[in-house]
């Protein structure tokens, strides 16, 4: 799979062909939602919380005498059948978070990476530089690029304050590095402006 290459200015400058191993392989649907499940589950805070007949305040006291009332009998005012009473099997502080192999996790990549690749949702940027954080420059190289308005990943090789700041005040635009690169992230937004320095560390 060949694509092309662009300066900041959103011009052509040269082509780049992916690797066939890792991104000419068939899509793997069922990794990528299995992958996706696992990212979204490890985001759950888990704090849902009710409370039980036993942690209910009041209900101490025996509402009225076992016999003899013409009621049915009742032990407590926080019984669960009673308004304001506890809560049957609610949900209580939990964990979601679990993990998959890690050859999965690259593969899901792949597999994203490619999926994006093929749908034109993919764009290399040789060279993505500033001298200063400046929002209105960032503003410029996205519209050039024709993503300035859409959810937009740019992914760094490396961790680059300036670029961050300069796209931190644009709407739905992220900047990660490519060493915290996942499936997750890459199939978010609606395009992903890769460096060509990422790519060649991901491949």
């Amino acid at each position: 799979m060949e694509i092309s290459i662009y300066s900041k200015q959103g011009e052509k400058v040269d082509s780049v062909q992916l690797d066939e191993k890792k991104f000419g392989m068939p899509i793997r649907t069922a990794l990528l939602r299995d992958t996706i499940a696992m990212y979204e589950a490890n985001r759950r805070q888990g704090t849902a919380s009710t409370k039980t007949k036993a942690e209910v305040a009041g209900g101490g006291k025996k509402p009225w005498t076992q016999k003899h009332t013409g009621r049915a009998r009742a032990g407590s005012i926080r019984s669960p059948l009673w308004k304001g009473g506890g809560i049957v099997f609610g949900p209580k502080p939990r964990n979601y978070s679990y993990t998959i192999p890690k050859k999965a996790k690259k593969s899901a990549l792949y597999s994203a990476i490619a999926v994006r690749a093929r749908d034109n949702e993919l764009i290399i940027v040789n060279d993505f530089q500033f001298d200063a954080p400046k929002t209105k420059e960032m503003a410029s190289a996205l519209r050039a690029l024709g993503v300035y308005g859409e959810s937009c990943l740019i992914v760094l090789p490396q961790p680059n304050e300036t670029i961050w700041k300069s796209a931190r005040n644009i709407p739905y635009v992220k900047v990660m590095a490519s060493a915290s690169l996942n499936a997750y992230e890459v199939l978010k937004p609606k395009k992903i402006l890769l460096m060509r320095g990422a790519l060649e560390k991901i491949q």
